[in-house]
C-alpha cells in the first residue's frame, strides 16, 4: 500500500511534458495518371499544436517522408566473360518502394538518430527490407545499394535535406516532386516531429495515385483480357504501319 502510494505521489510530481502534435495540409490527396502525365509536385503544409508555451530548446525539426507501394525486386549482378557480359549472381530484395522520398528541416543526422531511423525506418536505407541472401553471394548489402543508385538516378529515390521550412517553431511546409513513372497505389506520406534526434510525435495519411481516362481502360483491359489486349495491340501496330505506308506513297506520288 505505502509502495503505490509512493508511485503516486512521484507520478504527480513529475513534470508534465509539453505534447505537440502536428495538424497536416496537402495540396492534393490524388495524382491522376493520365496519357500526357508528366510527373506532379506535391505541396506538403501543416502546423504544431500545442497545449504549453513552445520550447526552442532543442529547436524543434521536421520530416517529411512519402513512400510508394511495396514491391519485391530481383537485382542481377553481371561480369565480363570471355569478352561476354552475363549475369551471374542474384539476389531478391523482399520489399523496397517503388518512389521514396524523405525531406527534413536539417541534415539528416542531426534531425534523427540512428536509434529513431532504426524504430521508424525513415532514410532510404531502413525503408528498404532486404531479409536475407543466398550464402554463395558475395557483398549481398551491395544488391540493396544497387537499387538505391538506381532509383536514385531515376528521380524515384530522393533524400531533400534543409528542404522544409520552419516558421516560429510551429509552421512548416515543403514540395516534393513526383516524376512521370509511378507505380499506382497508395503513397504514405509521414510527418514526424523531432527535438534532440527523438521523435516527440508523428502523423499519418496517403495519397492515392491512379491511372484515369484511356490509361486505366487499357491498363484493365491488359490483366483482365490479355488476350482482347494483345490482338488489339497487334491490330493497332498494323494500322499505324498501313497508314504511315499509304502517307508516304502518296508524299512520293505527289513529288
Amino acid at each position: 500500500m505505502l509502495r503505490a502510494l509512493a508511485l503516486l505521489l512521484a507520478f504527480v510530481a513529475a513534470p508534465v511534458l509539453a505534447r505537440e502534435e502536428v495538424v497536416l495540409g496537402l495540396s492534393q490527396n490524388r495524382v491522376a495518371i493520365t496519357a500526357n502525365f508528366d510527373g506532379s509536385e506535391v505541396l506538403i503544409f501543416g502546423a504544431v499544436k500545442r497545449e504549453s508555451e513552445i520550447q526552442e530548446e532543442p529547436p524543434l525539426e521536421v520530416v517529411v517522408a512519402i513512400s510508394g507501394p511495396l514491391q519485391p525486386v530481383m537485382v542481377r549482378r553481371k561480369e565480363k566473360r570471355l569478352g561476354i557480359w552475363v549475369n551471374t549472381d542474384r539476389v531478391e530484395v523482399d520489399a523496397a518502394p517503388s518512389f521514396y522520398a524523405v525531406a527534413t528541416s536539417a541534415p539528416f543526422n542531426e534531425v534523427l538518430s540512428e536509434v529513431e531511423d532504426l524504430r521508424h525506418k525513415v532514410s532510404i536505407p531502413r525503408a528498404i527490407r532486404s531479409v536475407g541472401a543466398p550464402m554463395n553471394v558475395e557483398n549481398a548489402q551491395g544488391f540493396t545499394e544497387a537499387v538505391i543508385r538506381i532509383r536514385t538516378e531515376n528521380g524515384l529515390y530522393q533524400t531533400l535535406e534543409n528542404a522544409v521550412e520552419v516558421e516560429e517553431h510551429t509552421l512548416f511546409r515543403t514540395s516534393i516532386a513526383m516524376p512521370a513513372n509511378l507505380t499506382e497505389g497508395d503513397y504514405i506520406t509521414r510527418v514526424l516531429l523531432t527535438r534532440g534526434g527523438q521523435v516527440v510525435s508523428s502523423y499519418e495519411t496517403s495519397i492515392d495515385v491512379r491511372k484515369v481516362g484511356l490509361e486505366r481502360w487499357l491498363y484493365n483491359l491488359s490483366r483482365q483480357q490479355p488476350l482482347i489486349y494483345g490482338l488489339l495491340s497487334l491490330a493497332i501496330a498494323i494500322a499505324a504501319g498501313w497508314g504511315a505506308s499509304a502517307a508516304f506513297r502518296f508524299v512520293r506520288q505527289g513529288g
